[in-house]
């Protein structure tokens, strides 16, 4: 059985919205607010109502490419979130990422070439306007020229770059340190990172602008992204793919769990419409996930008790994110039921079975049955067998629901609903062995891991991974990820 998941294309905006907010340390309402002031801005600059739509986009998915590079910024810098929400509160003039970074200029543009291009790629997901895509693949550029990933100076950056890195800035340092000194900092970026003209511009109306945000929320001023485009469906599996980027060895397991959980709805005898509602709610259980840092989720012993707090949380971040998607507000709570345990012993709530829904029950077990036929940094995957006799030991134990295991257990589980079409596999060409090379990178290995897994050199692995990418139209390993589970190059089954 194939599941629909398209979900209105403004919603799955708002959704990458809110995962890039969490990611970035910043206010859940920080995107939402930022588009607004940009579309304020865009229309005071003499912009039509296209314009302004088009820069109310590109502001919402500023952060879109944010969990691709995470595991990069994490390895490179500690803990990524709280260090994203340090560079974002800088007073310094140079502002941001650049600042942060700046006795490793390579970093720099490392980690912007990475947020840019998977940003990019998600807004051609999003069959967004070429406009919006340029845009998002040379988000960090400068006026001056000493941005990144292009360098690009002056007329040579997309205007709606400028509009929403003046809209983020100005929302960020009012919430701060207050308008004063807000429109104080921005004026020493001006032809630093933006055009002084529109510094002038945002200054002047800035006093109004705040004023008349403060009076607006999120779950009520719901037409900031406006456009009948933005009412096209999009597969709810974007979402999910974005999501699992923020870590390598993630890939697909979003996806995974939804089928999972769909499979066992169904051997249950469950109602279409259930099956349906599982298969949407597991796509998106891991949106709270990004709250927390990876040097958390990477860790390769036991968490301490003050980062089992933060894990904790990550569910609740999730359950959140329904009040501001009108149309996944029941996945987003079932979501938030997927760490949950039958005898209490789960989170973020401790409920018990008798107050999770059996649809709950099934997500949970779903969940756990694809974390572990995966590698984690802690532990290696489990076997099939294996897996069955931990399943069974859960429920035996009271943890996690007799029925949903069985059913889980009853039958192997099936391949994508979204397999490569022939179109797709003679468009991308790839080999046996650069297929077996992807599937490895795609769970987090590095090109030695590789090379020792498949008996080759790393200098043979490097050579493959080039020609994936190159194959794929990608410079990237985050962005070729994406793409290859995207067109069904990777199966999620067959990365177990």
């Amino acid at each position: 059985m194939s599941t629909t998941s398209a979900v209105p294309a403004r919603d799955v905006i708002r959704a990458i919205a809110f995962v890039g907010d969490l990611a970035m340390g910043q206010p859940t309402d920080h995107s939402w607010r930022t588009a607004w002031l940009a579309r304020q801005l865009a229309q005071a600059t003499g912009g039509n109502e296209a314009h302004c739509a088009q820069a109310a986009i590109v502001a919402s998915l500023r952060w879109s490419g944010c969990t691709a590079n995470a595991h990069e910024f994490a390895r490179a810098f500690g803990d990524d979130v709280a260090l994203r929400e340090s560079l974002l509160s800088t007073q310094d003039p140079e502002g941001g990422l650049k600042i942060g970074v700046q006795n490793r200029p390579a970093a720099f543009f490392s980690l912007s070439r990475i947020h840019c291009e998977v940003a990019g790629d998600i807004a051609a997901l999003l069959s967004l306007d070429e406009d919006v895509q340029y845009a998002l693949r040379h988000l960090f550029e400068n006026y001056d020229g000493s941005g990144a990933p292009g360098g690009l100076s002056h007329d040579e950056v997309p205007r709606f770059v400028y509009l929403t890195a003046m809209a983020s800035d100005l929302e960020i340092l009012h919430r701060l340190y207050g308008l004063e000194r807000a429109c104080a900092l921005v004026r020493l970026r001006a032809d630093r990172q933006y055009p002084a003209d529109l510094v002038d511009t945002a200054v002047a109306n800035a006093r109004a602008w705040f004023t008349e945000l403060a009076t607006r929320r999120t779950t009520e001023d719901i037409d900031v992204l406006r456009g009948d485009a933005l009412e096209q469906g999009v597969p709810l599996e974007v979402l999910a793919d974005v999501i699992d980027l923020k870590l390598p060895w993630m890939t697909g397991h979003s996806r995974l769990a939804a089928a999972l959980a769909r499979d066992a709805a169904e051997q249950l005898g469950l109602e279409p419409s259930v099956q349906h509602l599982l298969y949407r709610a597991a796509l998106i259980h891991g949106m709270g996930r990004t709250a927390i840092p990876n040097m958390i989720w990477e860790t390769p012993s036991a968490l301490s008790e003050s980062a089992w707090e933060r894990v904790r949380l990550a569910p609740y971040w999730t359950s959140r994110a329904g009040r501001l998607l009108p149309s996944l507000r029941k996945e987003a709570e079932l979501a938030s039921l997927a760490y949950e345990r039958s005898d209490g012993s789960g989170y973020y709530r401790g409920l018990t079975a008798d107050d999770v829904p059996l649809e709950g029950r099934i997500l949970a077990a779903a969940v756990a049955r694809a974390a572990l036929g995966r590698p984690r940094p802690w532990r290696s995957a489990y076997p099939a067998n294996q897996v069955r006799e931990l399943l069974f030991e859960e429920a035996r134990q009271g943890r996690l629901d007799g029925p949903a295991v069985r059913a889980l257990l009853s039958q192997t589980p099936r391949r994508s609903s979204h397999p490569a079409t022939p179109a797709v596999t003679k468009l991308y060409v790839l080999t046996d062995r650069e297929k077996e090379v992807l599937r490895c990178i795609s769970l987090g290995a590095s090109n030695k891991a590789v090379a020792l897994k498949l008996s080759i050199s790393t200098s043979t692995v490097r050579t493959h991974v080039e020609s994936v990418f190159r194959k794929l139209q990608c410079t990237t390993r985050a962005a070729a990820i994406l793409k290859a589970v995207q067109l069904g190059l990777l199966d999620p089954v067959e990365l177990q």
